[in-house]
């Protein structure tokens, strides 16, 4: 049973850092989401079990995801945070192919984790 349960989420001020986490049970390929209010949900950061990421644009030099095998958790570290990054961040998983988009091709989704960054 895939089970993702995300955490870290929180307020900060622009130019400021989070570090997200998601306990997590899943497949090979396994990313972080989000989903702005009024907009539709995006790709942020994506990675497989052979350690290939890919990113989205918009947070490239700002964003690293990892994860700790031992400890089945993703994490997603947010630096130079800005107000545009104001979003739900979820968590997915879903068999290859690993890429941040379609988004519906992931099937497994966590309950999400609120980020917002004020200027």
């Amino acid at each position: 049973q895939v089970q993702l349960v995300e955490s870290g989420g929180g307020s900060v001020q622009a130019g400021g850092s989070l570090r997200l986490s998601c306990a997590a049970s899943g497949y090979y390929c396994m990313g972080w989401f989000r989903q702005a209010p009024g907009k539709e949900r995006e790709g942020v950061a994506i990675m497989d079990l052979g350690g290939s990421t890919s990113y989205a644009d918009s947070v490239k030099g700002r964003f690293t995801i990892s994860q700790d095998s031992a400890k089945n958790t993703l994490y997603l570290q947010m630096n130079s945070l800005k107000p545009e990054d104001t979003a739900m961040y979820y968590c997915a998983t879903d068999r290859p192919p690993c890429t941040i988009v379609p988004i519906l091709q992931y099937n497994y989704w966590g309950q999400g984790t609120q980020v917002t960054v004020s200027s």
